[in-house]
């Protein structure tokens, strides 16, 4: 497919600035930020940063389009939030932890941004904002 991958490591708080980094340093047509509690938790520092340096960001939750990401398709964490509670409710209730189904979710949200896609200069196809779950304005 003629693709190069650029890998840059942010494996704590003080390292994301440094990756954001070295990936505009490669000028790297596309960053994909992983689904990790620590980039969740910085969201708002990634897109702001990310943003600043012109690249484009998909992610794999809604949170981080929300805090200025570009676009995200994955699992809604406000339903496994929200789907927790049914299993909170049954261990409650005298099931056992290990009696309990592994469960995945089934439906994938699609979210874009496009005062972000605005400020990097990106038309978004109205085909896929037709498509989208939520678009922020």
């Amino acid at each position: 497919m003629g693709l190069t991958v650029v890998a840059a490591n942010a494996s704590s708080r003080n390292n994301i600035e440094d990756a954001l980094q070295a990936l505009a340093g490669e000028k790297v047509d596309v960053t994909i930020v992983l689904q990790t509690n620590l980039l969740i938790l910085n969201n708002e520092q990634i897109a702001k940063s990310s943003s600043e340096k012109h690249l484009v960001t998909v992610y794999g939750y809604r949170e981080n389009v929300v805090s200025g990401g570009l676009v995200s398709y994955g699992v809604d964490l406000r339903w496994c939030y929200r789907h927790a509670a049914t299993f909170v409710d049954k261990i409650l209730r005298g099931t056992a932890p290990g009696n309990l189904p592994i469960e995945f979710p089934t439906g994938f949200w699609l979210a874009v941004n496009l005062k972000t896609a605005r400020a990097l200069g990106i038309d978004m196809p109205p085909s896929l904002l037709a498509r989208a779950d939520e678009v922020i304005e």
